[in-house]
């Protein structure tokens, strides 16, 4: 069980505990702040350095990185990997002894491979790795702040700050997550954070695109995707990931947008306060309609602006209490 993340790597959410996913929201809670000021920074980690290495293209997630990396101060080295000795041959392990002999005191990687990020703790002991998507493995932070503008949102309706609401919040509420789930890190990382946090999670998808091992899982299959959106508190759609293979799971993307695309006369069923999310990029007019992306409910660009914040809270976390150098 991981009860904490401070001073840790972060690798994955299976397996964190209720309190460890609440510090994470509460620290973001007060990260929020220093993002509304004129001058969105904090000096809480100057003169560590924070390394973003993304052997996969990523716009939301690497950029988010290396803001809350710059507005916590620390000094970041981005490594392009188009460019760089990766595309020579050059190996997971020499790439991180290169980037290591730079002293740094974190990693924030993305990789194809699931498991890289575990390997690459190993590697470097002495240095703090955070997962930002390892091949079907996890997405950790997007678990995370999908969590955060949950909590965000539903405390806003109530009137109340996400810190004062605690975890009460959670309990009982009904997420729905519809799509490609046998393909996503994200669904993996989201199911573990609202499980944990005592959400009933319940999963739509064609059957061809549901991991084989679903049972194993802490959710619900869904026979019906019309009545289950009637029953959805949050409703969190995933794109037809085409780059890892997804296209030759369903027959065609028209009908997959007939059977379980969220149209605009499928959300029509949705009640009027149901959270419509998507941790992008979106297929617009497959998985969901360009209108109901556009809704009031849809909180699709907050879950982007949210991803500073939480990765701000990540990168602190990890990195408090570790003396420069890496002792702890």
């Amino acid at each position: 069980m991981i009860t904490s993340i401070r001073g840790q790597n972060l690798l994955t959410l299976e397996g964190m505990s209720e309190g460890a996913l609440l510090e994470v929201l509460d620290t973001a809670e007060s990260f929020v702040e220093v993002n509304r000021r004129t001058i969105k920074k904090v000096p809480a980690l100057k003169g560590r350095v924070v390394a973003s290495i993304f052997f996969e293209e990523s716009t939301r997630t690497r950029l988010s990185f290396e803001t809350a990396a710059k507005r916590l101060s620390a000094d970041v080295l981005s490594l392009a990997v188009a460019s760089s000795s990766v595309k020579k041959g050059e190996s997971l392990r020499d790439t991180t002894a290169t980037i290591d002999a730079l002293g740094i005191d974190a990693v924030v990687m993305r990789h194809q491979s699931s498991g890289a990020a575990l390997q690459v703790s190993r590697y470097v002991p002495h240095v703090r790795v955070i997962n930002a998507g390892d091949g079907l493995h996890q997405h950790p932070t997007q678990g995370l702040l999908d969590a955060f503008t949950i909590r965000q949102v539903l405390s806003e309706r109530k009137g109340s700050s996400g810190v004062e609401s605690g975890l009460e919040m959670f309990k009982g509420l009904r997420v729905l997550i519809v799509g490609d789930i046998r393909h996503s890190r994200v669904a993996r990382s989201d199911i573990w954070a609202y499980a944990t946090l005592g959400c009933d999670v319940r999963v739509a998808a064609p059957g061809t695109l549901l991991p084989a091992n679903i049972e194993t899982w802490p959710v619900t299959v869904v026979s019906n995707f019309d009545e289950a959106l009637e029953w959805a508190d949050v409703v969190g759609l995933l794109r037809l990931q085409r780059e890892r293979g997804s296209g030759s799971f369903v027959p065609s993307l028209e009908e997959f947008t007939q059977t379980f695309g969220l149209t605009l006369a499928r959300a029509k069923r949705l009640g009027p306060s149901t959270i419509i999310m998507h941790p992008g990029p979106m297929n617009r007019g497959v998985e969901i309609d360009s209108k109901v992306a556009d809704q009031v409910n849809a909180v699709i660009t907050r879950q982007v602006a949210n991803g500073v914040p939480v990765r701000m809270a990540v990168l602190y976390l990890a990195l408090a209490g570790v003396r420069e150098g890496g002792a702890s």
